[in-house]
């Protein structure tokens, strides 16, 4: 059932019992006419607009989209973006580094424009100028994932019917496709090079890097009883993630344990680390920070006798082998009279893999 009424008059009966209009009491007051549907589930809805023409508009639209299974209730769209946005994020059954990450993008990208806004309001060219101004400003892999948060929040906004469907969907939206870079692997020289700029207790790290194509949470994960001496093996079955401002012990990337050949100076190289630098038992929480602890006794360890932070590794120790090795210039200093190195991900650990994956296939083996 679908009418309009006018909410200026109403007809009476005169005591001929002819029918007549008179004014109501809100003549003139507020939108007159107003758009009366029953919804699927039996509810009367209504909304007021100042034309007829919009009335009789909208109760055929509503009829048209009943008719469909098509109907979204009009007031549903006034939900607030933050609502769908908190349930979104606690709806994530993803790797507890990645939820964090999602998080964190959501609270620096995404949360300033659209959390106090109604789901309904958001619109194509407006994301689309969100966009524009976050690639302005951020690095591609940012901008993709700001926008995978934005869409998430969005398709859930439509799986609940509170729009039909998602702006973030639209043609004109075009989100920044990460352009693919040609890596030039290091040569032997510099490699060599790094290695010998590496203080004593750390020149293993980039030993195996080069050598097994371990990635740095790996190498910092790697304990004695991963190491096969006698079939000339490694077996990389964990990594050290940093969750927030926790670390864990964690599988490898994409979640797969693999097998990587040892070379023979390697292992000799782990027996002469071992001599002087004994493995160090260290216990972290399994995959989360309240996982259940495990003790592996690890390879590396860092000045204080604790496992090794990234962060630490990269700003005290591998940055400043980078600029004896001669790879990068020497740092500036910061306001604060903090060293200031110049890096780009070209001149990260992550080049020691690159270089292990190329004397592999120079040698006719797949990386």
């Amino acid at each position: 059932m679908a009418f309009v009424k006018d909410l200026w008059t109403k007809t009476v009966r005169t005591p001929d019992g002819k029918p007549q209009k008179v004014k109501t009491a809100r003549h003139g007051k507020g939108k007159r006419w107003l758009a009366v549907w029953v919804d699927p589930d039996g509810n009367e809805r209504s909304t007021a607009y100042d034309r007829k023409a919009d009335a009789e508009r909208k109760i055929a639209t509503m009829g048209a989209d009943i008719a469909r299974g098509d109907y979204i209730d009009p007031s549903a769209g006034k939900v607030l973006f933050v609502d769908l946005a908190e349930r979104w994020l606690a709806s994530r059954i993803v790797d507890p580094s990645t939820k964090i990450r999602y998080e964190y993008i959501h609270r620096l990208h995404v949360a300033p424009t659209y959390a106090k806004r109604p789901v309904k309001s958001i619109k194509p060219s407006q994301i689309q100028a969100w966009i524009s101004d976050l690639s302005s400003r951020f690095e591609t892999s940012t901008v993709q994932t700001a926008f995978l948060v934005l869409q998430g929040i969005l398709d859930l906004a439509v799986a609940d019917e509170a729009i039909k469907r998602s702006p973030a969907k639209s043609p004109i939206v075009q989100v920044p496709k990460r352009t693919t870079e040609e890596i030039t692997a290091w040569s032997d020289e510099r490699v060599h090079a790094l290695i010998d700029a590496h203080p004593a207790l750390f020149r293993l790290l980039p030993m195996l890097g080069a050598a097994c194509g371990l990635r740095q949470g790996e190498l910092f994960g790697l304990a004695l009883e991963d190491v096969d001496f006698d079939e000339r093996l490694l077996r990389v079955r964990r990594q050290i993630k940093k969750l927030g401002a926790d670390h864990v012990f964690a599988l490898p990337k994409n979640d797969r344990e693999r097998v990587v050949p040892l070379p023979d100076w390697a292992a000799e190289a782990i027996k002469r680390h071992l001599s002087a630098y004994p493995p160090l038992a260290c216990s972290l929480p399994w995959e989360k920070v309240d996982g259940k602890l495990r003790t592996h006794n690890l390879l590396f360890r860092w000045t204080d006798d604790r496992f090794i932070k990234a962060r630490s590794y990269s700003e005290t120790v591998w940055k400043p082998a980078l600029v004896r090795a001669g790879v990068i210039p020497a740092p500036d200093k910061d306001p604060r009279q903090r060293s200031r190195y110049v890096t780009s991900r070209k001149e990260g650990l992550h080049q020691l893999r690159h270089y292990y994956a190329s004397v592999m296939l120079t040698g006719g083996v797949s990386a």
